[in-house]
């Protein structure tokens, strides 16, 4: 067996799969998740592009595009960790990209199958529509989605629950819930101002309309703007964390660009545990 950390493995394996479709640099050595009319922004994504090898020539996707591919090769990083860890965090899970953009996808999911007799009142009933707007309709990127369990399992090595016990938990298959919503994964190519909020407006509408437990709720994205980073990565209250696709690569570039201001807003973010690498998504997934 090999001494290689397998998440390193998978760290590079996902850098690798960016650099051969969406990470791109063009004839005018601007990379593509960089903001073109930004000179700290085309610096320091270049600089992050250098660290990962970056030796694509082309030009940037269209941003649908671009988004479509960052969540599915997203997907494959926690497909490839998350499972791994299931002697930290048992369960049958299943992680897949949402597709179809449908806004009731939350409502598959036991905390907010309820969404479903609300979203039809809604449509009987136009008063309620215009009271309740869209607050309701919630579309992950990425869900982390976890089986009821069988009796069977629940009672591995010991007798703990029988006819007359347990009847109503979720987590218990024979209750005739849905499956489990572990973790809801937003997923962002860039940050930009016009819609730096989005991630957090769909992280309240989870929390707010959901019965249970609340799933993790984090961010990835590949932006390499620090201030713009912050605009969705500081504070408390909605998303669990923002993780950086590239990080450690990200923290050298804006040092070795001197960007000492940009330094000190990363490192207090870091610091203060609101940004962290890909590589700590899956072992976060498994608190």
């Amino acid at each position: 067996m090999s001494d290689r950390a397998h998440f390193l493995t998978a760290r590079q394996a996902f850098h690798s799969r960016l650099l051969d479709s969406i990470l791109t640099i063009n004839q005018m050595g601007v990379v593509s998740n960089a903001d073109s009319s930004s000179k700290a922004s085309k610096a320091i994504a270049l600089g992050i592009a250098e660290r990962l090898k970056a030796e694509t020539i082309g030009e940037r996707s269209a941003g649908q595009t671009a988004g479509d591919q960052f969540e599915s090769i997203c997907a494959r990083f926690v497909q490839d960790t998350f499972p791994l860890l299931g002697h930290l965090r048992p369960g049958t899970w299943d992680i897949h990209q949402v597709s179809g953009r449908n806004r009731l996808e939350i409502a598959r999911y036991e905390q907010y199958a309820h969404l479903v007799a609300l979203d039809r009142a809604a449509k009987a009933d136009a008063e309620l529509a215009a009271a309740l707007g869209s607050d309701y309709t919630i579309t992950p990127d990425i869900v982390v989605v976890r089986s009821p369990e069988p009796d069977n399992r629940i009672n591995t090595p010991y007798m703990l629950v029988d006819d007359s016990t347990a009847r109503h938990a979720s987590l218990r298959a024979r209750s005739g819930g849905k499956p489990l919503l572990h973790a809801s994964i937003s997923c962002k190519w860039t940050i930009r101002s016009d819609r730096a909020q989005n991630s957090r407006s769909e992280a309240l509408n989870l929390i707010r309309n959901r019965k249970g437990h609340l799933p993790h709720i984090a961010v990835v994205t590949a932006e390499p703007t620090p201030n713009r980073l912050a605009s969705i990565a500081l504070g408390t209250g909605d998303i669990d964390c923002v993780y950086h696709f590239a990080l450690h690569e990200l923290q050298d570039a804006v040092t070795t660009l001197g960007m000492d201001d940009a330094a000190e807003l990363l490192a207090i973010m870091v610091e203060g545990k609101r940004l962290k690498d890909i590589s700590d998504l899956p072992l976060d997934l498994a608190v």
